[in-house]
């Protein structure tokens, strides 16, 4: 069999729960629904730590973010790794990004020279905005580029035209289309789509407490409405496979950076250890190479497993610096799946999860049932999520329980090297450049 082409689609802050066929009453998604009963779902694959630019960084390499530097947003990948890009580069592929990008450092409008890409060949990207109706992009040059309207629906159309041109082509590609919705601004999304969710209307999580629904309904009512504006783009790029005849050696993968808490447990956005921040989408198709037919990964997939599993499908080497594990011969049904775990981090808390709103450096672990997190004082939270899934009985007092997964955590924490150090220690040495109020510097 040829190489596959690969067709790698992620939007920023999609929780996991936010989707028709994951159980969520309110949101309408009816293109990735049906995706997702052709493809395999990796039902418990976790952003570890769940933050836009460690995420990306991770991805890019295959790396913990204690060893791609990346421990917060806006800094920039250390060293010298091997990216996915080059790895696919040397395989023989066209490699391609549109959309938004952050790892560049602080600057996010600035161009970004193609020495600076990783390896992607085609470019149509940016570093971060989330103005998504007054949005700018650059190609090859320093001319910064508007999209029409929406961004998230141009840089489909971006996308749309790079697959026409790649029908026909001998030469397998990789694009990856990274979107800057469902992230807050969440009253951004076309009119037609935020027509479809009155807050009033919407069902909200049982974690939810009363004090935090009206908010909660406001943002989310927004929040689906970007959902369902990327699921008719997803849709048309779907389609835009089948047209070009590429759909059947394809591997399609919808996923996200990071959840979004939305109230669950009275906390927003990111940063946090619970299932609606951590946990995400992601839906694996690739017809010619795993069928079409709908099946689970139940086994915790992290964010550094993302690359070297993704090469190991397209029979591309995995460069050396990579840390993730390769689940490749687990997704072709060739090994059995283990009883593995995923290791959680916050480095240091930032933005909304400042240590005066509560935030808190942690380390822990999500297994196929439970989730695990301590901070420096001892077990913080402990919760099986088989029975307990909105996490509302947190264990953590269950000292032989807490004991065991202490054991366990240790272990993860000696193979990853981490000593688990004081924030204020990890931001010097690695030399994170804060604002006046103390928190991470950026500037537009």
């Amino acid at each position: 069999m040829a190489y596959p082409n690969l067709l790698f689609v992620f939007g920023d802050q999609w929780r996991a729960q936010a989707c028709g066929y994951a159980g969520d009453p309110n949101v309408r998604t009816p293109h990735i629904d049906v995706f997702a009963r052709q493809s395999v779902n990796l039902r418990n694959a976790v952003s570890g730590y769940p933050v836009c630019s460690p995420y990306r960084a991770s991805l890019l390499t295959g790396q913990y973010p204690l060893t791609h530097g990346m421990i917060v947003n806006d800094q920039r990948i250390a060293g010298n790794p091997i990216c996915f890009a080059d790895a696919l580069n040397d395989a023989g592929y066209d490699t391609a990004y549109i959309g938004k990008w952050h790892v560049h450092g602080p600057k996010r409008s600035v161009f970004i020279e193609p020495q600076y890409r990783r390896g992607f060949k085609h470019w149509r990207g940016f570093e971060c905005t989330h103005s998504y109706n007054e949005s700018y992009y650059y190609a090859d040059t320093p001319e910064k580029l508007r999209w029409d309207g929406y961004d998230a629906e141009a840089q489909a159309g971006a996308a749309c035209r790079y697959l026409r041109e790649r029908a026909g082509q001998a030469e397998p590609f990789a694009l990856f289309l990274s979107w800057g919705p469902p992230h807050d601004p969440y009253q951004t999304a076309p009119e037609r789509f935020r027509a479809l969710y009155r807050a009033e209307d919407i069902q909200l999580r049982p974690n939810v407490p009363e004090e935090a629904a009206e908010r909660a309904r406001e943002t989310l009512a927004g929040y689906y409405a970007h959902c369902g504006a990327l699921d008719e783009y997803f849709g048309a790029l779907l389609a835009e496979l089948e047209r070009a005849g590429l759909a059947e050696n394809t591997i399609v993968v919808f996923t996200s950076d990071h959840g979004d808490m939305h109230g669950s447990h009275g906390l927003w956005m990111k940063q946090w250890p619970h299932e609606e921040s951590i946990r995400v989408p992601f839906l694996l198709r690739w017809p010619a190479g795993l069928g079409d037919t709908a099946r689970e990964l139940k086994a915790p997939v992290n964010s550094p497993d993302i690359m070297p599993s993704l090469l190991g499908l397209c029979g591309a080497p995995i460069p050396d610096t990579v840390e993730g594990c390769d689940f490749s011969p687990i997704l072709r049904g060739e090994a059995e799946v283990d009883d593995g775990d995923a290791y959680l981090a916050c480095f240091v808390p930032f933005h909304q999860m400042t240590y005066s709103n509560g935030g808190r450096d942690y380390r822990g672990l999500r297994t196929e049932r439970y989730t695990y997190v301590r901070d420096h004082a001892g077990p913080w939270l402990l919760f099986d999520n088989e029975t307990d899934p909105y996490q509302l009985n947190n264990l953590a007092g269950d000292a032989d329980l807490c004991a065991e997964f202490e054991e366990k955590l240790q272990r993860k924490l000696k193979k990853l090297n981490d000593p688990f150090a004081q924030g204020s220690e990890l931001l010097r040495k690695y030399n994170v450049r804060l604002n006046e109020e103390g928190d991470v510097f950026y500037e537009w």
